[in-house]
């Protein structure tokens, strides 16, 4: 059990398949290879917000573009994720107030796998690089957890 642990702490958070699909999001944007220089961690610094940031930011606030933006691209990264883990193509489908409010879904046929209340979007983000690719992973495996629990719901919807 030891040696299990040692070699998952052993691997990079940029290794994990829900990094390497977020990664790709992010370069499919760039139609104009405005980002070509940038390394894959580069690309993901906006997700990083320190302690000392998030106190900083209001408690109430209206997210920007590109925060909403980074939400839409993390949730697309964990339904491609999905996808390549079952086989079964997930859709996301995200309803937001100007507020910040709101609800993100991934439906596979007519199944949700993922189901998310969103709040206080503008404060999105993570404390690490590594607490990204877990909680991106544990989407990821919630929601193939449920394509495996009803797969005759997911795959003919």
């Amino acid at each position: 059990m030891t040696e299990a642990v040692a070699i998952e702490a052993a691997v990079s958070p940029l290794d994990t398949l829900f990094v390497k699909e977020l990664i790709k999001q992010w370069r499919a944007q760039d139609t104009h290879g405005a980002w070509e220089g940038k390394t894959d961690a580069m690309l993901l610094e906006p997700y990083i917000i320190t302690k000392e940031q998030r106190r900083e930011m209001p408690i109430i606030g209206d997210p920007d573009p590109e925060t909403l933006w980074r939400l839409e691209l993390f949730f697309n990264a964990v339904g491609l994720s999905i996808e390549r883990r079952t086989g079964v193509m997930v859709s996301p489908m995200m309803k937001m107030s100007h507020e910040g409010f709101g609800r993100l879904v991934l439906m596979a046929g007519r199944l949700i796998v993922v189901n998310k209340q969103l709040r206080d979007v503008h404060r999105f983000g993570f404390v690490s690089m590594e607490s990204l690719a877990e909680e991106g992973e544990k989407y990821v495996t919630a929601g193939t957890g449920m394509i495996e629990q009803f797969p005759e719901v997911a795959k003919y919807g």
